[in-house]
């Protein structure tokens, strides 16, 4: 039996696709480069970790069911697990690194597994304006959602780094549907305006770490609020010069989970996105990247209890998977049931 589906591999780069990345100042020697030099990717082989108990909550993570039917007002955020938010923002629909799917791997029957499930289907989704992808790994970048949302609305948007449109081509999207853009680069999708910023990380669906296409954080601006999302990435300097440009942001969605000393390169800890939040000058922090999948060695409360006690002149909140946010701070610690 096959348990690697060769569609979900994706696709590489060729053409005047690879022409553009080829033309890119950010891309050198065969592959995309690091703003801060070379990162290592993830190693391979065994890793230091929390008991297998730890590493997954203790009790069911508490959902809540969206109800998209109220109108949102201003900028509001649904976090919906892991990295996958829908950011309502000044009349515009963003969703970004949507994944839908029990297992982020090629395959249905192996790879890190939900620990949770999602809090509501695509169905109770309203209609998504752009999709925003901030790299081709399997938990930011899953085939069957990418599919079924292509199907879903036949009028949204997919916003991707360099050469991550390649995949979505193997995948039947339309390539008229697809705006492929270099750090610093902008798209304006239903009055918002996406721009893809450096980030620290690296990619690759088939071979780890061969960077042949590009990976970025997102600044979501509409016509009167300011959405930051790091994608994946490790903390580095040009966080505070993306805050001169793009912020003050109303809310920042940084990641927190899947950290090790082993990567310290692509995964920033939860102090350091505490300092990239304060170098974008964010106003409300939003941790994203933790609590779904088991992705490193630690506990699986460890993050949000690391970035709270950092934090604690700072205004952020912690929704349940499914919970609005628009303005206002966590008030309760509802994970702590759970762990």
């Amino acid at each position: 039996m096959t348990l690697i589906g060769t569609t979900a591999l994706g696709g590489r780069p060729g053409g005047d696709r690879l022409v553009r990345i080829r033309q890119s100042p950010n891309y050198r020697d065969g592959a995309f480069q690091n703003p801060a030099g070379p990162a290592e990717p993830i190693p391979s082989g065994h890793h230091p970790s929390a008991s297998a108990d730890r590493r997954r909550p203790a009790r069911p993570v508490p959902l809540v069911r969206p109800d998209f039917t109220v109108p949102a007002d201003g900028v509001r955020t649904t976090w919906l697990g892991h990295s996958t938010v829908l950011v309502e923002l000044d009349g515009g629909t963003v969703l970004f690194d949507p994944v839908w799917s029990n297992r982020v791997s090629p395959s249905a029957l192996v790879g890190p597994k939900r620990l949770h499930p999602v809090p509501v289907g695509l169905s109770g989704l309203p209609p998504v304006d752009a999709v925003v992808i901030s790299h081709d790994h399997y938990d930011h970048l899953d085939t069957a959602t990418i599919k079924a949302i292509a199907a879903r609305w036949p009028k949204t948007r997919f916003v991707v780094p360099l050469g991550v449109g390649a995949h979505l081509q193997r995948w039947r999207v339309p390539a008229d549907r697809i705006d492929e853009v270099d750090w610093t680069e902008s798209v304006t999708v239903a009055g918002v305006t996406l721009t893809a910023t450096a980030a620290r990380h690296f990619s690759g669906r088939v071979r780890p770490g061969s960077n042949v296409t590009q990976w970025a954080g997102w600044v979501a601006a509409g016509a009167t609020h300011r959405v930051f999302y790091t994608g994946d990435s490790g903390y580095f300097d040009g966080y505070r010069e993306i805050g001169r440009q793009h912020g003050p942001f109303d809310v920042t969605l940084i990641q927190i989970g899947a950290y090790s000393r082993l990567w310290p390169d692509v995964h920033m800890t939860p102090e350091e996105a505490v300092a990239t939040h304060r170098a974008l000058r964010g106003e409300l922090l939003i941790p994203v990247h933790w609590g779904t999948f088991a992705l490193a060695g630690h506990s699986w409360s460890e993050p949000i209890e690391r970035l709270l006690a950092a934090a604690p002149d700072l205004r952020v909140a912690v929704p349940r998977p499914g919970e609005f946010v628009t303005d206002a701070p966590t008030t309760d610690s509802w994970w702590r049931d759970s762990a």
